[in-house]
């Protein structure tokens, strides 16, 4: 995070703790206003790389999971890297600024991420840059996200995954009541002060429990490499093209869907206890090894914690799974159902 626009949210009563805002002073009160109050959260867990040049939408296309080259100019889109074995390296949120791209993807990976496409760059007339120091990510969720929006002068996306431009950023519509806005880092402080008049502001962990009530999983330093994209549900979301042309790790992830190989599915988690990215899941049926992962994980604003987990569907109608060890804290899971924001 940029100390200047740390600096600036300390000042309004955030807490930081290792560059992330865990809350505004009130945590409990936060997240217990977390389904139905109109709340702003600095987004500090997520970074931003952009990809410019000529050859930036050819670069992209060739490199990631989703049809880079049929996305519309007021558009975004989630997507994914993946290695040669067609495990996700990054999930990403990708959309357009002017010719070029740029590609929202957790804070933790995205060194090792723009060091990595770097290297595949070789003669495309591409230049790759890392924005989160220049381009703060804020977003805004609730019932009157859309009168802050307005009353802060900007855009209001019609859409799920639209996006609208304006003069110091962007705005995307995520789903029917959340949004996310990227805005330069001189213009940050300035929206910030407008949108926290209509709208509370809230830590990153009240942001993430948000995003795993939607069922969008984050691919995060702990969880890279461990799934491929139908694991996490990224074909629901639009993430994967079955009929584009070859990028890292395409066969097995073509392999995968049209051979009905998918053994481990998307399942929204709760347990008393704390839970975190890349903790091991147990069932008591097989207690030599894990049948799942913890993929994102948020306190829950009726206690205890909740998360999005990749299980293996021939351990779910068993029940009892366990937590990071065989006998651990008890996990109840349900279904992460249809309903993703496709454009």
């Amino acid at each position: 995070m940029n100390l200047n626009w740390q600096e600036f949210l300390g000042g309004t009563g955030a807490r930081i703790d290792r560059g992330l805002v865990t809350d505004f002073g009130e945590p409990a009160a936060e997240l217990a206003n977390a389904s139905e109050a109109t709340l702003v959260s600095p987004l500090t867990h997520l970074g931003l790389i952009e990809v410019a040049g000529p050859d930036a939408a050819a670069f992209l296309h060739n490199q990631l999971t989703s049809d880079v080259k049929h996305l519309a100019s007021e558009m975004a889109q989630h997507s994914a890297w993946c290695s040669a074995k067609g495990r996700m390296l990054a999930s990403f949120l990708l959309f357009h600024h002017g010719p070029d791209y740029r590609l929202q993807l957790s804070a933790d990976l995205l060194p090792a991420i723009h060091k990595r496409l770097q290297m595949f760059v070789l003669r495309s007339r591409v230049k790759i840059t890392d924005l989160s120091g220049t381009h703060p990510l804020i977003g805004l969720a609730g019932p009157q996200a859309e009168i802050a929006l307005q009353s802060a002068r900007l855009p209001v996306p019609p859409t799920p995954l639209s996006a609208a431009v304006f003069a110091e950023g962007v705005v995307i519509r995520l789903d029917s009541r959340r949004f996310e806005i990227v805005v330069s880092l001189g213009a940050a402080p300035g929206l910030w002060q407008e949108l926290q008049s209509h709208a509370r502001p809230v830590g990153t962990p009240v942001w993430q429990w948000l995003d795993i009530q939607a069922g969008l999983p984050l691919i995060t330093e702990d969880t890279k490499e461990q799934f491929v994209p139908q694991m996490a549900n990224f074909e629901q979301m639009g993430a994967v093209s079955f009929h584009k042309g070859c990028y890292p790790g395409q066969e097995i992830v073509a392999r995968t869907q049209y051979l009905g190989k998918v053994k481990r599915h998307l399942y929204r988690a709760h347990s008393a206890s704390p839970m975190a990215a890349g903790q091991a899941i147990y069932s008591p049926l097989h207690a030599e090894q894990p049948c799942g992962m913890v993929v994102n994980a948020a306190p829950a604003p009726a206690g205890g914690h909740d998360a999005l987990a990749v299980v293996q569907e021939s351990f779910v109608g068993a029940g009892a799974l366990q937590l990071a060890t065989a006998g651990g804290s008890q996990i109840d899971i349900e279904p992460v159902g249809p309903g993703f924001p496709i454009p």
